[in-house]
């Protein structure tokens, strides 16, 4: 499986193993994958790296604000960064995401993941 363009992907996630796991993944395809473990970690980067394509967070983290905060908030600051959303334990409607935003299911495969990415990009 190879990437077609090398992304940035800011991977938040406060489950190491899964947070490790795709970081691998992406890796392993040529993007480029940044983490974080909470959404302020990812505002953290985020005010850091103006380069960052496309945010992966979860829904449930611990911290000021959970994902879907955290995916309002980054809209609202860079309006054409790719974001998606997943979750185990919710299910989102896919009309009610914002414009350029996909809501992947937990568990997902990794095709999933890269597809939704390289759709997000054209």
């Amino acid at each position: 499986m190879v990437a077609s363009n090398r992304v940035v992907v800011l991977i938040v996630e406060d489950e190491p193993l899964i947070r490790f796991n795709i970081l691998d993944v992406l890796e392993d395809v040529g993007h480029v994958a940044l983490e974080a473990a909470n959404a302020d970690e990812a505002m953290v980067v985020l005010q850091g790296r103006q380069d960052v394509d496309i945010l992966f967070t979860d829904v449930n983290m611990a911290g000021s604000m959970d994902g879907i905060q955290l995916a309002k908030r980054v809209r609202a600051m860079r309006p054409n960064i790719g974001i998606i959303i997943t979750s185990g334990m919710v299910g989102l409607d896919p009309r009610a995401l914002p414009a350029n935003a996909a809501f992947l299911s937990k568990p997902y495969m990794h095709d999933t993941l890269i597809t939704t990415i390289d759709s997000l990009m054209t």
